[in-house]
């Protein structure tokens, strides 16, 4: 990526229950580009995975800003785990949409990302212009958030990035990444280095402690589903155990009647690093300019 094209790295205050913390946000493009595309990372992910998308979203001329979810990345984190949720995340975005200081932004949420827009987007008077979900909708199965909880929050360190690498590709193989390049650079993303040496994952261990909390269940939101008045388009990996073929059909059968496309060579999540990924949301976003 050349120094040119590089995002722009600021930060947020943001109110939590226990005091305020920073929410960094990584921006590309104009600002004052004529529309605001808001990319939103999955669970123990960040914002810099969506750098080959904001790239093809800016030459389409978009504004792009993609957050780092508190936890996630640059972004503080929360003095008490059990506060990592999907309402803090919400409020952070809603305070997020008010500082760019435009009218609707179009939304990308990948899985965490869309669950948050989708609880979002029900609610009377949003500012969500189009939304794209990848690999979720309003019905995640249990064993689904099972798996999920089964390897975040472990305290993986790897001495070098080469170590770390091999383990990143065992661990998100069903993002469906095709070449050296790319996982290369989803390690680096995907990793820091810690003070005493060595590297350990881009996040805060805590995130999982909501989901061991309790037991795990089905999450089901088809009635707030039901309530999106907006264009909906939804990716859905073709191995996805996340997002299933039956809830995929229904969701382009009612509510807001998304467009739903498969995409081959994936689980969950889409990476949305392959130009086969990329192009179809942009023109999609496009149509409704």
């Amino acid at each position: 990526m050349s120094e040119a094209a590089a995002p722009v790295l600021r930060w947020l205050s943001c109110l939590g229950r226990k005091g305020f913390h920073d929410m960094a946000y990584w921006e590309w493009g104009a600002p004052d580009a004529a529309r605001t595309a808001l990319c939103v990372h999955g669970l123990a992910r960040n914002g810099r995975d969506f750098d080959a998308l904001a790239a093809a979203l800016v030459a389409a001329g978009y504004r792009v800003v993609c957050p780092d979810v508190v936890g996630r990345g640059e972004s503080g984190r929360l003095s008490d785990p059990l506060d990592y949720g999907l309402p803090q995340y919400q409020s952070d975005l809603a305070a997020l949409i008010a500082r760019l200081d435009v009218e609707q932004v179009d939304w990308v949420g990948t899985s965490m990302g869309g669950l948050i827009a989708l609880l979002t987007a029900c609610l009377p008077g949003h500012p969500i212009r189009r939304l794209v979900l990848n690999d979720v909708g309003p019905f995640v199965p249990q064993a689904a958030l099972e798996r999920i909880a089964g390897y975040v929050g472990r305290d993986l360190v790897w001495p070098d990035l080469a170590a770390a690498e091999a383990a990143i590709r065992e661990l998100y193989a069903p993002f469906g990444l095709t070449t050296d390049a790319q996982w290369r650079r989803f390690t680096e993303i995907s990793v820091r280095a810690r003070p005493v040496g060595g590297w350990g994952r881009n996040y805060d261990l805590g995130i999982a402690e909501p989901l061991a909390a309790g037991p795990l269940s089905d999450i089901d939101l088809w009635a707030q589903w039901d309530l999106l008045d907006l264009p909906v388009l939804v990716l859905r990996g073709e191995r996805s155990d996340l997002l299933q073929p039956e809830t995929a059909a229904q969701m382009a059968r009612r509510g807001p009647q998304a467009r739903v496309l498969e995409v081959a060579g994936c689980g969950h999540a889409p990476a949305l690093m392959e130009a086969s990924q990329i192009a179809p949301i942009v023109e999609w976003l496009r149509q409704g300019a």
